[in-house]
Parts: structure tokens; C-alpha cells; sequence
């Protein structure tokens, strides 16, 4: 039988609030665009003021001076960071109550952290609608999306980021192979790899050490780097003096060949990058700085010089709201001091959160920091969440668009997240770079007998080994690091 009736339930939803939606922007923002978003709530806000010696007495909510620093030790794996000066168990990454950690799964939680409705990339569903960034991709960022795309390891696609940030605008590789060797804690042989992969990215020529690298890498791709070419390339100096008889002489060519060789040469880019002039290069500035500590361990802390220093002024606050005289002038005040409020205890908030997922990177990964690239571990953004009882997506905001400082160079926060692969046991991983150097140095100790190893040989030996890897996987990590099939190699062999 049909009939109404008023019916009372009770339910859970995530409900994400406008200062909500904020706060998950200003997590993801890098220290740049958070430098341009507290200039422009600065000159919006008039009771905002930075926190500078000759600034007028002002007053900062309670919880607004982040520990900017904290002191790791690696002693049977664990941490033994103050966990006072990073605990923030009282309230949720962004300031919504929060009960104590326990071993609960995340989503026996349903109401913390858990911006799993958030837009898609990253955005909160705000309603704001942003204008498509139509400018000319740079030549960094042009570099970086084929290094991205060219199927390489974790090390070597470090490596290779390291080597395009050495660029210049003309699109020639400045600096010294052997310091990089030695940043990043590998063999000289593996950077000039990484480099040779480099060298097949568009434009043809980029990233060459000189005009004639550069130029030979053109005539290469056309197939006309013989000798004879070679040879022109080494006395570039003679042919700007115009020296055709030493030309002809160095060459082994007549008149005629040296004049097509000439002409050749002109039809070439001898600055591949010139076309890429759409942006001055921007310096990448650290988030967070890690130094050796004295005492055993790294010490991790943030960087002072990207951190905004902001106050409300209770004084200017107070004056005005004994002026407001209108209910719009009042209510106008009485947002300002909330907003001005909540922008201060956020910037603090955000300021923890990345100290504490930067130190348990540092911990994860100290093997790296030792001894170099080839010791990364395997790495995901649940391991982090877990240790420090955050929200994934929450740690994939902070280590977006971040950077830390380390003794071997300058390196995105993500950049330490590496696959891993299972071991035969079932307990242990293993690291994809370090399966995929195992399966390198096997390879290059061939040719001593005269023996190939196969991939299914190659798996074989790595189950004996203790590692649990599909025939498939071998095949792909040796394309990625372009070496020839067996019967290829075995071929090469018997020709010398």
C-alpha cells in the first residue's frame, strides 16, 4: 500500500569545504607557485603581513611555528626522529580532527585524508576553471618528456635528467661527464651510455659536447658520416680559415667532393636548440636539504630561504573592527581575520607534512645516499603512507613538484619511488634497477667462452638466485637497455 512518511537517517560522507579545497592546492603547489599565491592573498588581505624584525607586534595562532628540522639515525632500519616535533596525530593534515594512529586499514577511516573524489590531476572540484597553458613547450621540458618516454631505468632515467639539466639554449651539454660519475655514485661508462640514448632525441644533434659532435650527429642520421666527413669534422679549424688545400689534404678528396662536403655541412643546425627559446631557464630551488649528521644518520630539514613567513595583524584587526560600522563592512572583516587565520595555521601544516614525508624518504632510501644510484630501493607511495600514517594521495601531493638537496645532487622527491620485483620465497623484493644492473653485468660476461646467455637462461639464473621474474620482463629490461637479442649477440661474436 502506498504512503508518505518522514524518515531520519544518519550516514558518513567526505565533504570537502571551500578552505578544504585550498589547502589540498596549496600542498601540490611548488615553492614558486606558493610564493605567488601568499603575494597575491598579501595584497588581498589586509591583515596579513610578513613576519619580518621591523613588522608591528602581531600575534600568530598557537600552532604556527613548524619544526623545520629533523635528526634521522639508521640503527636496525628504524627511525629515531623526535616524533614530537613532527607528530601532528591531533589534528589530520589539514586541520580536520583526527583520532590516534592505529593499525586500522586507511579506509577504516573514511572521513581522513581522503581525497580520493578530488578532481582528476590533483585539482580540488572547485568549480574554477583554468585557461590551457597554450605556450611552446621549452627545450628542457621537450627533453625531459622524450627521457620520460625512452623506457629506461629508474638510475638511468636519473641520470639522464641530470644530464639535461646541464644544457644550454643552444642545446649543447655543458659540464663534465666525470663529475657526474661521480655526483651520483656510478661508472663513467654508464653516464656516457645514458648519454648515447640522449643523443636519439629530437632535435638530431642536441646535447653534443662540441660543433663537430653536434654536427656529426646530423650527418649520422642521414648517413653520411664516412671517413671523409670525419675527417672535415676534425679541421672545422682549417675550413675557418678557409684553408681548402689543407681541407683537400686531410680529407682525401678533389675539389669538387670537398665543395658537395662544404655545402653539406651548411644545410646543417649547428645550435639544435636555438629553436626552443620560448622561456628563460628557471633555477630549480630545494624544498628540503639533507646533510650528513655528525653523529651517525642524515639530518633532514627544510629549506628556510622557500619557506613564506606570515602574521595576522591582531592590533590592525582590532582597529578596524571598531570602525566597521555596516554589517557589510563587519562581515567583510570578520573573513579576512579567518582567512588570514587559516592561511598561517595551513602554511604550518604544509610545512610538517612535507618534513615528514622528506624524512621517511631519506630513511627508506638511505642505501642510495651511501653508495650510490644502483642501491635504490624499492619504493611506493603506500610504504611511505603507511609509516606515517598518512593518505597516499596525500603523499603523492607533497611529493609533487618538490625537490631535496642531497650530497649527490639536487633530485624531485618522486624520483625516489622505484618498482620492485618479488623474490621466489614470496618475503623479500628486489629492486627493479638492481635486477635490471644483475642482468647487465650478466650479459657483458659473455664472449669469454664463446657462450650466449638467452633469456630464458637469463631467468633461470635469476630464479636460482632467488628472484621471481617472467621471461617477458628480462626481454623488456634488456630492450630498455639496449642490448641486442642472444642470437644478435651471438652473431656479433662470431664475426669479432
Amino acid at each position: 500500500m502506498l504512503g508518505q512518511r518522514l524518515e531520519v537517517r544518519q550516514g558518513q560522507g567526505l565533504v570537502i569545504t571551500p578552505q578544504l579545497q585550498q589547502a589540498i592546492k596549496l600542498l601540490q603547489l611548488s615553492n614558486m607557485e606558493l610564493e605567488a599565491y601568499v603575494e597575491a592573498e598579501l595584497e588581498r588581505n589586509p591583515l596579513l603581513q610578513r613576519d619580518e624584525p621591523e613588522a608591528v607586534e602581531s600575534e600568530a595562532p598557537a600552532e604556527a611555528t613548524a619544526t623545520s628540522e629533523t635528526e634521522l639515525s639508521f640503527e636496525d632500519g628504524r627511525s629515531s626522529a623526535a616524533e614530537e616535533a613532527m607528530d601532528v596525530r591531533s589534528e589530520d593534515a589539514w586541520g580536520e580532527p583526527s583520532a590516534e594512529r592505529t593499525d586500522a586499514p586507511a579506509d577504516a577511516q573514511p572521513g581522513l585524508n581522503d581525497w580520493s573524489r578530488v578532481g582528476a590531476g590533483g585539482s580540488a572540484p572547485d568549480g574554477d576553471t583554468e585557461r590551457p597553458d597554450t605556450r611552446e613547450a621549452t627545450l628542457w621540458e621537450h627533453l625531459q618528456a622524450q627521457a620520460s618516454a625512452a623506457r629506461l631505468s629508474p638510475a638511468d632515467l636519473a641520470i639522464a635528467h641530470t644530464l639535461i639539466d646541464m644544457v644550454d639554449e643552444g642545446g649543447y651539454l655543458r659540464g663534465e661527464l666525470e663529475e657526474v660519475a661521480d655526483r651520483l655514485g656510478c661508472g663513467l661508462e654508464r653516464i656516457e651510455a645514458v648519454l648515447r640514448v640522449c643523443h636519439g632525441f629530437e632535435p638530431t644533434g642536441i646535447m653534443a659536447r662540441s660543433v663537430p659532435e653536434c654536427l656529426g650527429l646530423q650527418l649520422a642520421e642521414r648517413n653520411r658520416l664516412d671517413p671523409a666527413m670525419q675527417a672535415l669534422l676534425e679541421n672545422l679549424d682549417l675550413l675557418a680559415r678557409r684553408d681548402m688545400a689543407g681541407l683537400r689534404k686531410a680529407c682525401g678528396v678533389d675539389a669538387e667532393d670537398l665543395a658537395e662536403m662544404i655545402g653539406e655541412l651548411k644545410a646543417l643546425t649547428p645550435r639544435p636548440g636555438a629553436g626552443f627559446g620560448g622561456e628563460p631557464a628557471q633555477t630549480v630551488v630545494a624544498d628540503v636539504i639533507v646533510r650528513p649528521d655528525p653523529a651517525g644518520g642524515w639530518r633532514v630539514e627544510l629549506n628556510a630561504d622557500t619557506l613564506p613567513r606570515l602574521l595576522v595583524d591582531k592590533r590592525y584587526h582590532g582597529v578596524v573592527s571598531a570602525g566597521a560600522r555596516s554589517d557589510e563592512e563587519k562581515t567583510f572583516v570578520a573573513d579576512c581575520a579567518a582567512q588570514a587565520n587559516w592561511l598561517v595555521k595551513s602554511l604550518d601544516q604544509r610545512a610538517r607534512t612535507i618534513l615528514k614525508v622528506a624524512s621517511e624518504i631519506v630513511r627508506q632510501q638511505d642505501a642510495f645516499l651511501v653508495f650510490g644510484v644502483e642501491y635504490l630501493r624499492p619504493l611506493n607511495l603506500k610504504t611511505v603512507a603507511d609509516a606515517i600514517g598518512m593518505h597516499e594521495s596525500t603523499v603523492s601531493r607533497v611529493t609533487s613538484n618538490k625537490w631535496v638537496a642531497t650530497p649527490r645532487g639536487l633530485f624531485e622527491l618522486k624520483f625516489f619511488f622505484t618498482a620492485s620485483i618479488g623474490s621466489v620465497d614470496g618475503q623479500s623484493t628486489h629492486s627493479a634497477e638492481a635486477v635490471r644492473h644483475r642482468i647487465k653485468s650478466m650479459i657483458e660476461g659473455e664472449g669469454a667462452d664463446g657462450d650466449v646467455l638467452s633469456d630464458d637462461r637469463i631467468v633461470e639464473i635469476l630464479k636460482e638466485a632467488g628472484i621471481d621474474i617472467a621471461r617477458r620482463t628480462v626481454a623488456k629490461y634488456r630492450e630498455a637497455l639496449r642490448i641486442p637479442s642472444s642470437m644478435q649477440r651471438r652473431r656479433m661474436l662470431r664475426t669479432g
